[in-house]
This record gives structure tokens, sequence and C-alpha cells, in this order.
């Protein structure tokens, strides 16, 4: 008996718990998009689980990828969007997907899937999280007092015109950091594809923006949600799913805003934010289970109805909100839809181009 005794001791003093204390300390880390979740989803996954969930959040891709290529992140579940995704799959970054622990994965939009495919071919290391376009949002007020009533707004020309663009600079414009989606995104203006690689190309957007520059209040991913909100400014370009987030925001504050969002006639980008587990993670399982969970049509749904973006989710469209549902800007109807592109990554030169590009549309040097 003293030695069972002193033997559990033991155990306990150097960790090796006894099996309910390891019980209580599974977690997952999960690593996300800012405002991006609904919490009563996360608390609902740790009541029936018993994984506590750390959320830790970012803004921008490139800040995750510099996590994940250092290594021992830490993280066990990441949301990276398609290019980025594609890159740190090539970089070996991630583990494959043990499909058999998900239960629910026939839940996936197959058309989504099929496009997510791009980046990932076979979609053996990643699932669908939300899906959405990069288009414009508006302080339509402001907007129509400075453009006139009949002025086009579903264009990129208001905020690549500097005709336009000047004439809205008074009530402000801010723009994405992100030339992973500006560019890609703007390129169907100029009659040219979103995925092209060519040099000369991507030069001839990063020109029109830098022309425009100093009309544009700040380069920014996420501040731009309360900023049109609030009315301090009244062109945002940005993701769907925050200029929708911002129009609900101004509606519970009454404070007269009306936001609207349009996707450019020229095209626009299709982006994918997608699930995905590091190579190095250090509960696997967890991190499967947390996936699974989210692949319900409950828990979708509830994570659209919060944030406002399209879920890659095919059974969860029945329990979405109808006004969510109904919104153009957010599930885009089928001739939208074909207008809409994907962009695959560039290779490291072309990135470090770019990179040299977007220094001087954001800095005027």
């Amino acid at each position: 008996m003293r030695r069972r005794a002193l033997l559990a001791a033991l155990c306990c003093a150097f960790g090796l718990a006894p099996a309910a204390r390891a019980a209580e300390e599974r977690v997952v880390n999960v690593y996300n998009w800012s405002d991006y979740v609904d919490p009563k989803v996360l608390d609902a996954f740790t009541r029936e689980t018993g994984i506590k969930v750390v959320y830790d959040t970012y803004d921008n891709n490139e800040i995750l990828e510099t996590k994940l290529l250092a290594g021992r992140s830490g993280y066990d579940v990441v949301v990276p969007s398609g290019p980025f995704l594609q890159r740190l799959i090539r970089a070996g970054a991630f583990q494959p997907l043990d499909k058999g622990r998900l239960k629910n994965l026939g839940n996936v939009w197959p058309e989504i899937a099929g496009r997510l495919a791009t980046y990932d071919p076979g979609n053996a290391y990643a699932v669908d999280y939300m899906w959405g376009t990069t288009g414009i949002g508006l302080n339509l007020g402001l907007v129509r007092e400075r453009l006139g009533a009949s002025a086009p707004l579903n264009t990129w020309g208001v905020v690549l015109n500097p005709a336009s663009a000047n004439k809205l600079k008074d009530c402000g414009i801010m723009m994405l950091d992100s030339p992973e989606d500006l560019i890609p995104s703007m390129l169907p203006t100029l009659g040219l594809k979103s995925d092209s690689k060519r040099w000369d190309d991507i030069t001839q957007i990063t020109d029109a923006l830098y022309k425009v520059r100093g009309t544009v209040r700040k380069f920014h991913s996420s501040e731009y949600i309360q900023a049109l909100a609030n009315g301090d400014v009244c062109v945002a370009v940005g993701y769907s799913g925050d200029v929708l987030q911002a129009k609900r925001r101004a509606e519970e504050a009454k404070n007269g805003i009306e936001i609207g969002y349009v996707i450019p006639k020229e095209g626009t980008l299709m982006w994918f934010d997608a699930f995905a587990i590091p190579k190095d993670a250090p509960h696997t399982a967890e991190a499967h289970a947390f996936i699974d969970y989210m692949l319900r049509p409950e828990a979708a749904a509830a994570n659209t109805n919060f944030v406002s973006y399209a879920s890659g989710n095919l059974p969860a469209r029945k329990l979405v909100k109808p006004e969510i549902l109904a919104n153009p800007g957010i599930y885009p109807d089928e001739a939208t839809m074909q207008r809409l592109s994907v962009n695959t990554a560039w290779d490291d030169k072309t990135q470090r181009f770019v990179t040299r590009l977007w220094t001087r549309v954001r800095t005027g040097r």
C-alpha cells in the first residue's frame, strides 16, 4: 500500500497525472481572425466535449505565416486564406486532415470545396470555414452627396478613378492593407485576369492605386469596420462580411448611417478562410474535435449569423437568418458567382516584387 501511495505521489509530482486530471487539461489552441466566431459556439463546444478553447486572433495572413514557418507556434487550429494556405502547404506547415475523425465532413458545400481545392488539391489539408468577396462598403448618404444620385456605385472606378476618389477624400476612404486581396480583386477593372502573375499587370494596378493613395485615409484590414459604422469614413474597400458587420453596428447604434456593400461589376476576388492543423500541433485529437464541431450545421449557421459571412457548410443555409441568406453581398446569385475569381499564390520572387510595390503605395516612396 505504501509503495502504491508513494508511486502515486511521484506521478503527480512529475506531471504523470491520473486520467481524471488529464481530462481536465484537454485544450485546443485556436488562432483565427478577429471578430470571426460566435463566442456562444465556443462555450457550447467546451460544455459538450470538456475541451477548453484558448482563442487568439490576428488581422493579417502575414502574421500567421510568420508564426507557422518559425515552428512551434503552439496552435492546434489556424485559419489561413487561400493563397497563404497554398504556400504553407507547399512549405510543409500543415498535417493532412484525418478525415476519419471528421464525421461531419459530408456537410461541406461541394462548390465551395471545389474552389478551395485550387489551393489544396483534394482538400487534403483544409476545410472551408467562411468565404466571401472583396468589394466596396459605402456610406450611401455621404457618397451620394458627393458623386450624385445617378452615379454608378458598383464599380472599382469609385475608388480607382482619381476624379471620383478626390470627391470622396473629405469624407474618408479606407482600404485593406493586403495586396494579396486588392491586386487580384482589381485586375479585372483593366480587363486583366485576377490570377495574372505578369509583373506588368501587377504594376498597372499598383500604379492606379498609387495615383489615388493621397485620397486614402488609411490602409488597414480591420479598423474600417468601426470607422464605417461610426461615419468616420464613407468608403471602405474590404471584405463582404466586415462591411455587413459595420452595417449592423450602425443599425444597432441608430445613428442614421445607411451602409451598403457592392460587388464591382468588373469582377472581384472570391476568398476562403479554411481550418487547418499545423504539422506540430500539440493537441491533434482536440483539433479534429474542434473542426468536426464547427462542421455541424447548427454551429456553422450560428457563426454565419454572428459575423455575416457565408459559410462553407451547405446544410447550414437552412438555419441562416433569412435576411443574411437573401443578401446578394453575402450569398451572391449564380450570375455574380460567375464573375468571381480565385487567385493562387505568387512565387517568392513575385512576392518580393509585390511587397516593394505595395510599400510604395502605402508610404508614397
